[in-house]
């Protein structure tokens, strides 16, 4: 029987319930946090009210998206995990080499290492010190997911050795990929990059591809067998049609709204509403439910993208690796 893997561990995909695809809901320091204070997201106090409030309209998980050594912090995804009862699927793989600079341990490790660190993370812990080096302390929490990065129109070679470090880990445990499409490009690549090493097209999901709006671009990267991750929605200016509710309309005509995912992929502090901030992350269950309404999206539709659909890509490839 297949499973789903958060941190506080294995569940059936069933018991997903509606699902946020890609968020951050802690960055703790690191890079990033270095080059744009506005992603700190270290105080899991306020994050539990911000995941509360959407919680109460019936938020059950969360899938994580900011991988090794970048912020992300799986002890405090655990316990915020605990504090409001949503199931939070922590990732593992690497962000953007802009996230790491060019001095950092993963310019100078092979493919098999990177794979190594991935699969480990999935099937022994994650590592406490993030793979900040040297040392390494696993936890009790295993991520669910590889998340990675390609590059504006396609992958760089440093892309390259980290996707195919993904496809590996893949290959050993069955974990999903999660990857991000640098404005919303480069995805039909990603999914012939990694089925070329073996990894099924049901077991991708390609983040941020809305903001491209293009039907026919669509149509052909849903028959590739992936998933697609929207999380544009809240970003269209109110003087412009929602691009990211048109295409879920054009999707559903076309019959291909089963393999499309939502999520908010608000990674800075002006988008929660405890930081002074909006839309909040109640907005997918609330203001852009509206606006899917307008667009013709009804509640079966909808249930799909939020319930269905995640249970189908988050899912492992196989059987888990050890007994929980």
């Amino acid at each position: 029987m297949t499973f789903v893997r958060t941190v506080l561990g294995d569940i059936d995909p069933v018991e997903l319930g509606i699902t946020y695809a890609h968020e951050h809901l802690v960055i703790d320091g690191g890079r990033p946090v270095q080059l744009q204070p506005e992603f700190d997201l270290g105080d899991i106090d306020a994050m539990a009210i911000e995941v509360g409030q959407a919680a109460e309209l019936g938020l059950r998980s969360v899938v994580d998206a900011m991988p090794c050594d970048a912020g992300r912090n799986v002890e405090k995804l655990a316990e915020l995990s605990r504090r409001t009862g949503i199931g939070i699927v922590a990732p593992t793989g690497l962000h953007h080499d802009r996230y790491y600079g060019p001095a950092h341990w993963s310019h100078r490790v092979s493919v098999a290492e990177l794979a190594d660190l991935f699969a480990l993370d999935v099937t022994d812990g994650i590592d406490a010190l993030d793979y900040s080096g040297p040392i390494v302390r696993r936890t009790a929490h295993r991520a669910g997911v590889v998340k990675v990065a390609g590059s504006d129109g396609g992958l760089s070679p440093r892309d390259e050795r980290v996707f195919e470090a993904a496809a590996e880990a893949h290959a050993r445990t069955g974990v999903p990929i999660l990857t991000h499409c640098e404005h919303g490009t480069g995805a039909l690549a990603q999914v012939r990059f990694l089925a070329d090493r073996g990894v099924a097209p049901e077991h991708i999901a390609l983040s941020h591809v809305d903001k491209i709006v293009d039907r026919g671009l669509h149509r052909e990267l849903l028959s590739t067998g992936a998933f697609v991750e929207y999380d544009g929605s809240f970003r269209w200016p109110d003087s412009e049609p929602n691009g990211t509710a048109q295409l879920i309309a054009w999707m559903a005509e076309d019959g291909l709204d089963d393999r499309i995912v939502l999520g908010m992929d608000a990674a800075r502090r002006r988008y929660y509403r405890v930081h002074g901030g909006s839309p909040g992350l109640t907005w997918l269950l609330d203001g852009f439910t509206a606006v899917l309404q307008a667009f013709g999206v009804d509640a079966t539709i909808r249930h799909r993208l939020f319930v269905t659909n995640p249970a189908r890509v988050f899912a492992f490839a196989g059987p888990p690796t050890r007994a929980t």
